[in-house]
């Protein structure tokens, strides 16, 4: 039985991640360091969840804590490593972002030092859209170049991919990094805009939309996503001979075993029409406060998923009014509204 290990499994995606390779039968670990961040309660009720499982085991600790780290990497010894666990949150950034020097940057070189030293089969590590920061031009490809990143969450992104490509580079460490795109669904983060939004339409408070509506995102649905990483543990890259191997259009390293790979729906949806699908789905209109630009956001962001689908054979294509829906029952299961 395989055993992988993935940090972060009291998260969002992470949460949602075991799920799907447990059900698949695969031996998983998880590692989680239960930050207030957001509410502990929705993290401890996922771990709870995943722990009926008894291929399910879970260590609670941070990620820049090298010692707790180093343990249990040592007694579980994984095959394969997924690196979910970040410090997240453009706005949370602003306001803390030493949080992310140490959970995303330390924290990420403690991941690779463990995939490196117990040699794992593959190494998969989660990056963000927001790495492609002031470009312009979409659909965003892997290939495009991505120097211009706007807030230090989405610069310690960058540098995580950057010190991927080096290990796997010295140490022949095949690594897969992907970029998310605007993930939603069941048992979402409460910072995340369908959460934030869902909760105080139906508490008769105001939401906030920035840039006055003009917002386009390319929602990705949280089934979908971990979809793609499951299909992606499988697509193990190779350090290619030269060059000429590389397929065009393919983010694969001249000198590495190191790709990086979009996971989006590819399919812009403007903020409005999110916000009109909500309501219907809900029943009641939203009360609007536009706002201006919220500083370090971008205006539009939009996958180009193509690597992903010659890769795996997939492609998100749940629409965003189906996806909305989803989370709306859980979460008015979950809060009883």
């Amino acid at each position: 039985m395989t055993r992988i290990l993935i940090t972060g499994t009291a998260g969002f995606i992470g949460y949602h991640l075991a799920k799907l390779l447990l059900d698949e039968g695969y031996r998983v670990h998880g590692y989680d360091g239960m930050t207030d961040y957001y509410d502990v309660a929705l993290k401890q009720r996922r771990h709870a969840m995943l722990l009926q499982n008894p291929n399910f085991s879970a260590t609670e600790g941070m990620l820049e804590d090298l010692e707790t780290f180093d343990a249990m990497a040592d007694e579980f010894k994984p095959e394969i490593i997924v690196h979910l666990a970040a410090q997240a949150g453009v706005r949370y950034s602003l306001e803390q972002p030493r949080a992310y020097i140490d959970a995303n940057i330390v924290g990420t070189f403690n991941v690779m030092e463990a995939a490196r030293r117990h040699e794992v089969q593959h190494l998969l590590m989660a990056s963000t859209s927001s790495v492609y920061g002031a470009n312009e031009d979409m659909p965003y490809a892997e290939t495009d170049k991505a120097d211009t990143q706007l807030t230090i969450y989405a610069a310690t992104k960058k540098a995580t991919e950057s010190m991927g490509h080096s290990y796997a580079h010295l140490w022949n460490l095949p690594t897969t990094m992907f970029r998310f795109f605007t993930v939603y669904g069941p048992w979402g983060r409460p910072d995340m805009a369908l959460f934030k939004f869902t909760d105080a339409i139906l508490n008769d408070r105001p939401i906030d939309i920035y840039n006055h509506g003009e917002m386009y995102r390319d929602f990705t649905y949280v089934e979908d996503l971990v979809r793609g990483i499951r299909l992606l543990i499988d697509a193990i890259p190779e350090r290619p001979a030269s060059r000429d191997e590389i397929a065009e259009g393919d983010s694969l390293s001249p000198v590495a075993p190191y790709r990086i790979v979009n996971i989006g729906n590819s399919d812009k949806v403007k903020l409005l029409d999110f916000v009109d699908a909500l309501e219907a789905e809900l029943g009641r209109p939203a009360k609007r406060n536009y706002m201006e630009m919220q500083k370090g956001d971008v205006p539009a962001t939009w996958a180009d998923a193509s690597l992903l689908q010659s890769l795996t054979g997939y492609r998100p294509q749940t629409d965003v009014r189906e996806g909305i829906a989803k989370f709306v029952a859980w979460f008015r299961d979950y809060y009883g509204k």
